[in-house]
């Protein structure tokens, strides 16, 4: 019965692991597509150390170098890996928990550093455009998709309004989109803010199962007196 119960939390393990292998390889390949077509240091110079596709790559490699070591560790039953495993788990769910305690505590703080970089990074765009308008840039492509203009709004760019802001076609008396981008990337986070929550409690969830699974693994491994076996 024990050894039977061992070979089913092994497979299950196994099972599980290379899935989330799989999802971070991906989660590792849209990262990098994101960081070769599609380059925001334009938006947020400071901050663009931290723009979606650095967090895609960082996030993809830390979940397939994970996974690999939990899904050989119970393949191998070894105990070394699965207390490793184990210990990075925890580590992990340390920083989710962190992450989104400094976030709920310093959401003006961080409000105002987005803006602040927003605006130099706009004032940048600007310098590069001259008084064209056709210009397609990262702050075009912004524009486009969230149907923004500028920072606040389109007297932001001054004389240098890009076709992107325009409602109409730009021609004549131009129609310019009334809502700034800051206000919609603000309005966009508040209304994912419960679907992220759900999403941090699910991976704490995920992430405690495995620590459980691993160290139950662990415990029978070490009663069976297999020691490191590799």
């Amino acid at each position: 019965m024990a050894q039977g119960c061992l070979k089913c939390l092994k497979i299950t393990m196994c099972a599980a692991n290379l899935l989330c292998f799989m999802c971070g390889v991906a989660v590792l390949s849209l990262g990098v597509y994101l960081m070769v077509n599609f380059r925001m240091a334009a938006l947020t110079p400071n901050l663009a150390s931290f723009n979606t596709s650095n967090m895609l790559l960082i996030s993809g490699i830390i979940i397939t170098c994970v996974s690999f070591l939990g899904f050989l560790g119970a393949l191998k039953e070894n105990r070394c890996l699965l207390l490793t495993f184990f210990l990075l788990l925890f580590l992990l769910m340390l920083v989710e928990l962190t992450a989104a305690c400094l976030l709920l505590m310093y959401e003006g703080e961080i409000s105002n550093l987005v803006k602040e970089d927003l605006i130099k990074g706009l004032e940048k765009a600007k310098g590069k455009t001259g008084n064209t308008t056709d210009v397609i840039s990262e702050w075009d492509l912004v524009q486009n998709q969230f149907d923004c203009c500028g920072v606040v709004n389109a007297s932001d760019w001054g004389a240098a309004v890009p076709r992107s802001c325009c409602l109409n076609d730009c021609s004549g008396t131009p129609i310019y989109k009334p809502k700034g981008c800051l206000q919609t990337l603000k309005n966009l986070f508040e209304d994912n803010f419960l679907t992220t929550g759900i999403s941090v409690i699910v991976f704490c969830i995920i992430e405690v199962l495995g620590m459980c699974f691993a160290m139950t693994l662990f415990c029978h491994i070490s009663r069976s007196g297999l020691g490191y076996k590799l």
